[in-house]
Order: C-alpha cells, then structure tokens, then sequence
C-alpha cells in the first residue's frame, strides 16, 4: 500500500489552485524581473502582450502577483515599496528602483560611451504653463558699472526672485576654456543623475546623520560602495549648493574631457529624441527638438518615469581642474590682449571683491565663496531647487552650448517655500537642521498649487542670469554646455544677513562667512571714508559710495547698530568686569564658531579652562560645561561703548570717528597733515608728511583693498582730544 502524500495546496480569490508539492515550497520562489511593455511588444511579436489579448495580459499579471514564491522587487507596475529595507524617508518618498534601464553608460572597451534604449514621449509632455521673468538689455554705459546696473533694476527683478540679463553685442570675452589643451586633455570628475528620481527627498552631507538616526530602526540602504562615495565627496570640500543625494546621486561618472564629454551628451540626445534613426525635430531645417519639448518631456520623467534616466554633470569643485572661463590677471597675455575683460566688473573673478561688495570683509582670501564655480551640463543635467548660502547674491554666465531652463521664487516666499517641504516631507518637522540642507526637484505646478509663484527664464550662451537673496531657485540643461556662477554681497544684502545668522543658529547650520567681521570691518572702512572726507577733501568716487551708506538712515548704519543692540542685550545679562578678557589680533587667523549651534564667534564668546578648545556664543554659554560660572571667561573684541562710538561715527559724529580712530587704527610710517580741517575746536597734532597717499588715489580704481588695509591709515591725535 502506497503512501498518501498530502499536497500543499494555496486558493487565490477566483479559486485557481495554486499548489506545490511538499518539501519544494523554498525551491520554487523565482525573481519576475518585468511585464514586458506594449511598446516592446510592437518591437517583439513574440513577447507576451503580443501573444495575448489585453483581457489575457491582466489575468496573467494578477495571478502572477498572487503567487507567493515569485519575488515581485522587479515586477514593473508592482508594489512601490519594492525594497523591504529602507529608510524612513525613502519608506515615505520612495526611490524608483522597479523602471527597467533607459540609459546604459559604458562598455567593454571604453567608459565614456553611452547607449539609450528609452525614447522621447511628446504626447504625455507635462510642460508647466509659468510667466517669464524679467529680462535686461543694458546699454554699454549702463555694462560699464555691474554693481550700480543690479541694483537699478533690483526694484522690478527681485519681485521675481530671478532675472536674464542680455549684454550688449559688444560683449564677446573670450573663453578660456575652449582653449586646445584645457579641451582635449584637462580631465574633472563628473556624477550621474538619475533624473526619474529627482523628485523624492534629496540631502547635504547631512544625510549621514539622519541615516545614523534611522539605522536602529531599519537596516541600511545604501552600500559601501555608495557611503565611501559619499565621504570622499565630502573630503572635496562640498560647498553650499552642491547634495548627496539617496539614489544614484552618490555614483561617481568617468573622468572626462570637455571634449569627451560633449560627444557623450551629443550623442545621449540624438539617441534619446530620435524615432525610426531619425532625429525628431519640429522641421527639416532644425534637426533638434525646441526648448519647449525638451522641457515637457523632462517634467514627464521627474514626474511620472517610464525608464531610468541617468545623465553626467559635471559641478563645482570641478573649477579647481578646469580653472575659470574668464580671463585673469595673472596672465600678462591676458592683460595685454583681453585688458577690458580682464577688468570688467562682469568678471565673475571680479565681482565678488568689487568696491561695494562685502563678501571680502567677511571671509579670508582663500574661501572657496568668493571663487567662481563651473557647471558642465548634458540634456536634462539638473541643479535642484536651492537656496545661496547666507541668502547670498548669485550670478550665473553661460559661456557656450545649449540653452539652460531657470525656474525662481521670489525671495518673499522663502519661508513659506519651507513650509511647503515640511509639509510634502513630514520628517523635517523633526531634523530643523536640514531645511537649509535639502535639495529636491519639485514640479513648478505643485508649487503654484500651494500658493507660491514661480517664473521661468531661458538662458543662452553670454548671457547672464541673477538670483536676488532669499529666492529659491533650480535648472537644467537643454543639452551640453558650461556655465559658471559666483555668490556676492552688495549694500541691500545687509537687510538679509543678520536675520540668516540668527536662523542658522536656531537650525544650528554651520555659516559660510563671518558675519560679525563682515559687519566690523566694513564699518571702518566707511569710518575711514567719511575721515577723508571731512579732512582731505578726499571725495572719491570710492569714498562716495561708502559715506552713501552711512548716516542716521544709512543701510550700514543700521545694520551695525540692530547688531550693537543685540550684542549689548546678550552681554548685560551675562557680563561682569571680573570675568572678561579682551581678544587680540591674532584671534582672529582661525574662524571660531560655538560648539552648540554653529555662530560665529568673532565679535564674543564665553571659554572655560577645563576645555580650552572648546567655546560657546553667549546664548549657550551655560551649556559649554558643568564648571561654576566664576571659572568661566567672555572674551569679546570690542566693549560695547566702543561698538557705540562706531554707531555714532557711522551716523557722522565726527568726535566719534577722531575717537575711534584715535584708539583702533594702527599708525604707520608717516603721520597726517591736519590744516584747518577740524571744526569745533579740536586739537590734532600737526607734523610733517606725505599727506596725500589716499586723497590721491586714482577715482577710477574701484577694486576693493583688502579688509587689513583699515588698519593702514595715519592719525596721530593729541591726548586731550577726548575732553
């Protein structure tokens, strides 16, 4: 008698039996990589859909989905969720891991070649309907001054967070990139981006943290592999506007030319908008598609992917490789045959330390802020949406290649912008700290849905596009080309950068710039300014533009003094003579920065001898260490009265600026010829010297002195001066 062997049987709902024999349950699971699509099917008579009837093909899948040994991590059209282990902001905003490959990089024998298998779809185009921002055609006289030009039309172009400016024809710099030996032989690194991912959550060199935060609770996600990518990327020096991002952000490209990689991005887009070997074009005479259909179709894939699509950009620190497109003085060639772009304030070398710029007063001259940074870009390449570091100025120029799509939002808008990700991402309602670190490319159209605006702008090869404080911002390229941008500080900044510093702290963000020094250093320059005014008859177009700022009204005064106040009010709750320590020059060679929420410490901080490198602003100052407050110090760089007296000398005292300058600025070789030159009876010493260095200079020299250069100037007052 044989025996009865009992049979493991599992029903789906329509009652199909879907039994497997005893002891072959665990030998009978297998992976469904994909469905394949209709479009293969059209492409392949004998796939699936081909074979079976729409009726049949929908039967097929659900009873395939039913069975429980076959692994659907694959099963395009599947679950979402179709990686068990993942984080919790990837449970919440997955990656898209279940598209087959649209974009293969590389082959056997080179690594810099590229096949795309997906295809341009126009008739599921998302092109979101936006108003243009603004666009600027100076005139030669009006190009001449880039900083007075900007804020002329800063009045009209800040209402739309972003504007083109167009120059003149005359505008033709040469580049120095497209030079044979930078072309063909200087490599830079480049990173692939998945496109059809851009839309979940994306993060800064943080996102390190937030995935320590998460790692109890799931296991990891990302690889070795991706982690090492990460850190080195973090090694280089990963500045404000650059992210790590989940997906495939953290793959390193092939190192590649500018030649190399032209051809790469040529070919990825005539293989992508190509149909039958023929290029898709709007007419015979143009053999590419216009901007228009280059952007519906890219909103398609961030929106609602059908493939992966992975294209290389190159970002940033690329210009330590490449160098500037611009060029530079150090070049004698340069200087002889290119002298009036060499000089130009539209040099983006140039722009950042140029008279009326603060951004040199704040950092030292090696900061990475105020060097221009390069951008190699292919169809669809990406930077997602941004803010500048410390809400910063930006100007953007396109050197060559295909046209760039800007999107903005006015800088009115910043918070509530913020609010908006919260909402989208409820996981930053618990890490503050990163809403200055996301980056994430989100649909115009989502945005104006929640009531916030957003213009768009198309900009060209030598044209130049400005991003004003505080607006978010995001682009992409149309096809290869290379762009380069660099962050500055003129007067109207001033409004933004107080207000940043305090939310940094309160998101404890680490700063780019000092703002304290800024602040302090430039408030002497302009002390100075207003001294050779009133007694050299020194009335240069330089000193002109610092005296514009100061007065009782003046925008520098005002933000000196908001900045006094603040600092006065910290100081009487936790002051006393007994524990103070003034700080001397050389404090200042490293930039300190509180242990608790990341502020500068310039202008105060509060240090205890159990750890002596190791210090606090004064709002935290109680939670540097256990130690009784008696074993603590303040050392600060100015007491307040001093900082008031420099309140006053900005508002035009001048007792104020004579005692200022009396007690701060260092003397040097030669003294100061006064004649008559003081009202009110004050008394200078009169001796002989070469009075006129600066009352001499020449008008039209408007670069800015470094900030050590306040300290050169000559005074010698009598001791009774302050009776």
């Amino acid at each position: 008698m044989g025996k009865k062997r009992s049979i493991h049987n599992v029903r789906n709902d329509s009652g199909e039996n879907l039994s497997v024999p005893p002891g072959f349950v665990s030998l009978t699971s297998l992976t469904l990589k994909r469905v394949i699509n209709s479009v293969e099917a059209a492409a392949n008579p004998r796939s699936i859909d081909a074979l079976l009837s729409n009726a049949d093909v929908e039967n097929f899948k659900t009873s395939f989905g039913q069975r429980p040994w076959i692994h659907h991590d694959r099963f395009h059209g599947g679950p979402k969720n179709c990686n068990p282990q993942q984080t919790e902001v990837e449970m919440e905003h997955p990656v898209s891991t279940c598209l087959p490959k649209g974009v293969i990089r590389g082959c056997p024998n080179c690594n810099d070649c590229v096949k795309v298998n997906a295809r341009w779809h126009p008739e599921e185009s998302r092109l979101p309907v936006l108003n243009d921002a603004p666009v600027f055609y100076p005139t030669n006289e009006e190009f001449k001054d880039s900083l007075k030009f900007i804020a002329k039309i800063r009045p009209i172009a800040e209402n739309f967070g972003i504007c083109r400016i167009v120059p003149p024809p005359s505008w033709r710099p040469p580049c120095l990139l497209k030079h044979r030996k930078t072309w063909q032989a200087s490599k830079f690194s480049t990173r692939a981006q998945r496109i059809d991912g851009l839309q979940n959550l994306y993060m800064k060199r943080k996102l390190s943290r937030l995935h320590e935060k998460t790692e109890t609770k799931r296991p990891k996600v990302l690889s070795s592999m991706e982690l090492e990518s990460c850190n080195e990327r973090v090694e280089e020096g990963t500045t404000g506007d650059q992210s790590v991002a989940l997906s495939s952000e953290f793959e390193s490209g092939p190192q590649l030319t500018l030649q190399s990689f032209k051809k790469y991005a040529d070919d990825f887009k005539k293989q992508y908008f190509c149909k039958n070997d023929k290029v898709i074009g709007p007419n015979k005479v143009r053999k590419e598609p216009i901007i228009a259909r280059i952007e519906g179709e890219y909103w398609r894939i961030v929106e609602n992917a059908s493939e992966e699509i992975e294209v290389l950009s190159g970002t940033d620190s690329q210009s330590r490789t490449l160098g500037s497109g611009f060029s530079l003085r150090d070049s004698p060639a340069n200087m002889a045959e290119y002298s009036e772009y060499v000089e130009s304030g539209w040099n983006l070398n140039n722009i950042p330390k140029l008279s009326g710029s603060l951004l040199p007063y704040g950092c030292h001259d090696t900061s990475a802020i105020l060097v221009p940074q390069l951008f190699i870009g292919m169809c669809f390449a990406s930077q997602c949406w941004r803010i500048e570091d410390h809400h910063l100025y930006s100007l953007s120029y396109m050197h060559f290649g295909d046209s760039k799509v800007w999107y903005g939002v006015p800088g009115r808008y910043c918070f509530k912008f913020m609010e908006v990700l919260k909402k989208l991402f409820p996981q930053l309602s618990k890490h503050h700290e990163l809403l200055h670190e996301l980056v994430t490319q989100l649909s115009p159209s989502m945005l104006m849905s929640e009531g916030i605006p957003v213009y768009r702008c198309v900009q060209n090869p030598l044209e130049f596009v400005l991003i004003f404080p505080g607006a978010y911002h995001s682009v992409f390229s149309c096809g290869f080309n290379c762009s380069e941008s660099v962050s500055f500080a003129p007067f109207d900044w001033l409004p933004h950068g107080q207000d940043i510093v305090e939310l940094y702290s309160d998101h404890c963000q680490k700063t780019s710039i000092s703002h304290d020094r800024l602040l302090l250093l430039a408030a002497v320059e302009a002390m100075i300014a207003q001294w050779e005014s009133l007694t050299l008859n020194n009335n240069s177009i330089n000193n002109q533009l610092w005296i514009s700022v100061c007065g009782k009204d003046g925008i520098l005064t005002k933000a000196i003094k908001a900045r006094v106040s603040l600092e006065g009010i910290r100081r009487e709750h936790l002051c006393n003579l007994s524990m103070s320590r003034m700080l001397d020059e050389y404090d200042d060679a490293t930039k300190k920065e509180c242990s608790i929420c990341q502020y500068d410490l310039y202008l105060s901080f509060v240090g205890c001898s159990c750890s002596p490198n190791r210090y606090t602003c004064l709002r935290h100052s109680k939670q540097l260490c256990s130690c009784a407050w008696r074993d603590k110090f303040i050392y600060f760089r100015y007491e307040i009265t001093e900082l008031n007296i420099l309140v006053e000398a900005l508002e035009g005292n001048l007792k104020a600026i004579l005692s200022w300058a009396k007690k701060k600025i260092q003397p040097v070789a030669h003294s100061v010829v006064i004649k008559d030159a003081v009202p009110n009876g004050m008394k200078m010493d009169k001796t002989t010297s070469e009075s006129s260095s600066r009352a001499g200079a020449n008008e039209e020299n408007k670069k800015v002195e470094k900030p050590q250069s306040v300290q050169k100037m000559v005074i010698n007052l009598s001791d009774d001066e302050d009776e």
